[in-house]
């Protein structure tokens, strides 16, 4: 299996939340996670921090943030230069999009639970 470190950006403790249960999900498929959100907590065992603090070789950014807070992180993806994006539900942004793909990064449309579930992540 080719595990694909996950940056989650807009992680959350509460479990009601996609972003819980995607993070959760992704463990439980073996793919490392970054998990960041707007307060510090955790996970079962992943720290949510405030600041991507963990930036080698991530694979996937997956977002859980409506375009008005992805802005600041346009640079910090970039620098990370991950493969793709995934614009969950409720997440698109075409100006996020368009930088995307400017700085070559696959840009999907989807969500990542269903991606798991079906194989397809």
């Amino acid at each position: 299996m080719n595990n694909k470190k996950t940056l989650v950006i807009g992680a959350s403790e509460n479990p009601e939340r996609y972003s819980n249960k995607a993070v959760k999900k992704l463990t439980e498929y073996n793919h490392p996670v970054v998990a960041v959100g707007n307060r510090m907590g955790n996970i079962d065992m992943i720290p949510i921090t405030t600041e991507v603090l963990d930036t080698a070789d991530i694979d996937t950014v997956t977002l859980y943030i409506g375009a008005k807070h992805q802005a600041k992180y346009f640079d910090i993806i970039a620098s990370l230069k991950p493969q793709r994006i995934i614009f969950n539900p409720g997440t698109e942004n075409t100006e996020m999009e368009e930088f995307a793909k400017d700085n070559n990064i696959e840009v999907l449309h989807a969500c990542t639970l269903v991606l798991l579930s079906t194989g397809q992540y």
